[in-house]
């Protein structure tokens, strides 16, 4: 079958074919577009995703600084709770009146009362720590204390009358009834 093809059926075939290859351009350049859009984003998704994986990195490293100093701002809290309870009990210890006829231990200096102590070791540690010679504590004798420099005398708390009384010393009863 032959078919004879007309200079007008022609024409409107290259008419056809340029329309077609006009509208193949139009289609390409979308999909091109489409195509850079997408990879646009992708590329500003990947930023994103980086960028934030720098800050969760940070805020891991800034978590670990902070539960550091939370650990040792913990053991320092202990610390001082412990010390605290210590002091507490001691300052309750200290603060209770002296119970009758325990000795303590009164700290002279040059003659003047410095301390009381619950015990002459307690008074002795207690004066090296201010310059006193650890050891060499002897009796103060017929020397007036004023004389030296540091003296521990023992004492006794008396309850019944609330005043101290000398160890050494006698307890004196008060002449007539005299108080």
């Amino acid at each position: 079958m032959i078919r004879i093809v007309t200079h007008a059926r022609l024409a409107a075939l290259q008419q056809d074919a340029d329309g077609a290859r006009k509208r193949a351009r139009e289609i390409q350049g979308a999909a091109d577009r489409a195509y850079a859009g997408h990879l646009r984003t992708v590329y500003d998704l990947t930023a994103d995703m980086e960028a934030a994986e720098r800050a969760a990195e940070a805020a891991r490293a800034d978590a670990a600084i902070v539960r550091e100093l939370l650990e040792h701002t913990e053991t320092q809290l202990a610390t001082a709770r412990a010390t605290v309870t210590e002091q507490t009990a001691r300052i309750e210890e200290l603060s209770a009146p002296p119970s009758a006829d325990v000795p303590m231990a009164l700290l002279l200096y040059y003659g003047k009362p410095h301390s009381i102590h619950p015990d002459r070791s307690a008074a002795y540690a207690y004066a090296a720590t201010l310059g006193a010679p650890p050891s060499g504590w002897v009796p103060i004798g017929e020397r007036p204390a004023a004389e030296l420099r540091w003296v521990c005398m023992s004492f006794i708390y008396d309850a019944a009358r609330d005043h101290f009384r000398s160890v050494t010393a006698p307890a004196v009863e008060p002449v007539g009834g005299a108080a």
